[in-house]
């Protein structure tokens, strides 16, 4: 059975750059969505906390046009890369999983934020201070 570093090397350059692309992608969203919940526990907000939602508003549009897949797979399977990115590091089961889970808690960390008040921390601080 063929590794995932052996496939990875089999890959045309398009291919590889594709997937570092795609996965700096998943990244930053992945962060945004933590950093959500931490404002959703901590009832912190800022600059941070809106381009963390934005980012995320931007993913659910891109997967309601992708009808609930990442729009960037077809896209990703013409460049010869045929391995969607979250069955790099999920079983096939997991991996299908993964995107209405993530929705779910990403639902659920804006809501939290939204009906949360925030901190007397931060009612206190003027608008425009990062601190």
């Amino acid at each position: 059975m063929e590794s995932a570093t052996d496939a990875q090397a089999l890959l045309a350059p398009a291919a590889k750059a594709f997937r570092v692309i795609h996965t700096a992608i998943g990244a930053v969203d992945l962060g945004a969505l933590g950093y959500i919940w931490a404002c959703a526990i901590s009832r912190r907000r800022g600059p941070l906390l809106t381009a963390s939602v934005a980012a995320l508003t931007v993913e659910a549009a891109a997967l309601v046009a992708g009808r609930g897949s990442c729009p960037l797979g077809p896209l990703q399977t013409k460049l010869g890369d045929p391995v969607p990115l979250f069955e790099l590091v999920l079983p096939p089961r997991a991996a299908k999983a993964a995107v209405p889970v993530l929705t779910a808690v990403s639902v659920v960390g804006i809501a939290l934020v939204a009906i949360r008040a925030p901190s007397e921390n931060d009612a206190a601080r003027p608008s425009g201070s990062i601190s």
